[in-house]
């Protein structure tokens, strides 16, 4: 999520519904292979994991990271969830909604639970979280969510409360994913009671969450966090499926040293983490029983700031001109066949392979590629070279293939934490030498890495996006003007260079309210033309997962969107 953004390794795409660890899963799933190697010295009744370094937010409506949507899921229960198959069940729901011949009101029957403190959750809960979540002072990244949601005269949403065990929401139109946003972390509820005591002014929304102790609903919750270092989740007993919780505790390393990381489960004392040093997965990949694949529904890509002063001076097409060279001097293959190593396909377009159109077919097609992702060599060099002239650059020959440009182009690449994404910003750093472009590399922790980019504190930075939802609209409507996930300014930037954005949040906004469900794909592709003719979203390739788990450790599973659960976890 980020952001739903990714602080995993380097991970690369194919589409099935979950997977799990030491069990097959149903459908489509992937198989998780364990066994054989070793297993950890830890108690039977706790798991230890590792998923990245110190959470920027434990709030549901604040987050917007991978790492951070993964505790969600584990201490929070929204209205539906993913079971190991894939499926999409009730959680806190009775059953799957109530839907109106028209599509637009969904009517909800909850079960009766509990929050942690062991007050009555009720329908109106949901209603305060969901509000709380578009209320301008929360400020949540994906406030935007909701905007399939009709409102009310006072600008509230039209989300009421009919009695205690029951929700009825209004939607603007039919929505083919709704049932799924509801499965969502953004969509988990809060409890009133300690959000407001925490932050009775208003200006601080997620102090509730920033330290053990706070009140949940899902089926752990965190009795410790000794920060930047480690964190001690413990089983609720006022879970609504307690029963069925095998794990009495669940150990989190906090880091993002990949190193340290594969250290500490080598030395037994993890069970279960999402990363390995990049020069360790020829290694592992296929040869030990501990290292698996599982698949995401996701795009790794390089990011532009449109508004940024390296495109002081250039019309709209000039900058894109600029930003078109750059991409065309990357040698995607090179980094999927030897930084990403897990069999990661080449994207060619930002909406990645698989991903289903909302009309009953598949999105992306042989006809929906944007340029050849496998194209290298002196051709693309010399094609590159010819757009920055159009875009007024001149250069020198240095005789040897490669160019001096004039100006200089001197940019700093931003990207977290992790031998992976330095790895891939090295490759770029050479190829972009060819045209003599001169690239720095700054590398920031998570959190602040996170924020750089929200900001737009950066000219390029690296980028990931895991879908939050099986439809195109996901991976569009985060470049809304009014977006959260907007990292790269569009309709923000206060440049001359910076491409109006007013048509692309129209588009967005005609596939959110369109009843023609076959219009609606036509229109998602338009959007998507739009965003590519900028060139500042630069695909590289589709996300998988890389993981290893502990051979005595059964039953984790993990969705295609990234999220990761553990509840149902056993140690032999």
């Amino acid at each position: 999520m980020k952001k739903k953004l990714v602080s995993l390794l380097l991970v690369g795409a194919m589409v099935a519904s979950l997977a799990a660890c030491g069990s097959s899963g149903g459908d489509g799933a992937a198989e998780a292979t364990t066994g054989g190697a070793s297993v950890s010295n830890t108690a039977s009744n706790v798991l230890s994991i590792n998923l990245a370094s110190e959470p920027d937010y434990l709030d549901p409506a604040l987050n917007s990271s991978v790492d951070g949507g993964c505790l969600a899921v584990n201490s929070f229960a929204g209205l539906y969830t993913y079971n190991p198959d894939g499926e999409l069940i009730p959680d806190l729901a009775a059953d799957m909604p109530e839907v109106s011949e028209d599509g637009t009101v969904y009517t909800v029957k909850m079960i009766e639970s509990k929050w942690s403190n062991g007050d009555a959750l009720t329908a109106n809960d949901f209603v305060y979280s969901w509000n709380r979540v578009v209320a301008e002072e929360t400020a949540a990244d994906y406030a935007y969510l909701f905007d399939v949601m009709a409102r009310k005269d006072d600008g509230s949403l039209a989300v009421e409360a009919v009695d205690d065990t029951t929700l009825q929401i209004t939607l603007i139109s039919p929505c083919p994913y709704f049932n799924d946003l509801m499965a969502f972390p953004t969509f988990f509820p809060v409890h009133q009671a300690t959000v407001e005591a925490a932050n009775p002014d208003g200006t601080v929304p997620g102090k509730w969450a920033q330290e053990a102790g706070f009140v949940c609903n899902g089926a752990y919750t965190l009795e410790s966090w000794n920060h930047n270092e480690s964190m001690v989740y413990v089983k609720n007993p006022n879970y609504h499926d307690a029963d069925n919780v095998t794990m009495d505790e669940l150990h989190f390393m906090l880091s993002a040293d990949d190193t340290a990381i594969y250290a500490a489960y080598n030395s037994g004392d993890v069970d279960y983490i999402d990363t390995v040093p990049n020069d360790e997965i020829s290694s592992l990949n296929g040869i030990n029983p501990e290292f698996g694949i599982l698949p995401n529904l996701g795009t790794y890509y390089v990011g532009f700031n449109v508004g940024d002063p390296i495109f002081d001076g250039k019309t709209v097409e000039q900058a894109a001109k600029m930003r078109q060279a750059m991409s065309l001097l990357i040698d995607r293959q090179w980094i999927v066949d030897n930084v990403g190593q897990t069999g990661q396909q080449i994207a060619d377009s930002f909406i990645p392979a698989g991903m289903a159109d909302g009309n009953g077919g598949i999105f992306k097609t042989d006809t929906t590629s944007y340029y050849d992702g496998t194209a290298t060599g002196a051709g693309m060099i010399e094609e590159a070279k010819a757009l920055l002239e159009e875009a007024g650059y001149t250069f020198e020959d240095n005789g040897d293939g490669t160019y001096k440009v004039n100006p200089t182009i001197s940019m700093t690449y931003l990207t977290n934490d992790g031998t992976g994404h330095i790895a891939v910003a090295e490759t770029m750093q050479q190829d972009f030498a060819a045209l003599g472009i001169e690239m720095e590399i700054k590398s920031e922790d998570w959190n602040v890495f996170l924020e750089d980019r929200k900001q737009g504190k950066f000219t390029i930075a690296r980028e990931g996006w895991l879908a939050d939802y099986n439809d195109p609209v996901n991976m569009l409507e985060m470049w809304t003007t009014n977006s959260g996930n907007n990292d790269c300014q569009f309709g923000k930037a206060d440049s001359e260079a910076a491409p109006d954005w007013t048509a692309y949040d129209e588009m967005i906004n005609t596939i959110r309210t369109t009843t023609d469900f076959a219009k609606r794909v036509e229109i998602m592709h338009q959007a998507e033309d739009m965003l590519m003719d900028t060139w500042a979203v630069v695909p590289l390739y589709y996300y998988n997962d890389v993981y290893m788990c502990k051979s005595n450790v059964k039953n984790i599973y993990a969705t295609v969107f990234g999220m990761k659960y553990f509840m149902h976890a056993t140690k032999e």
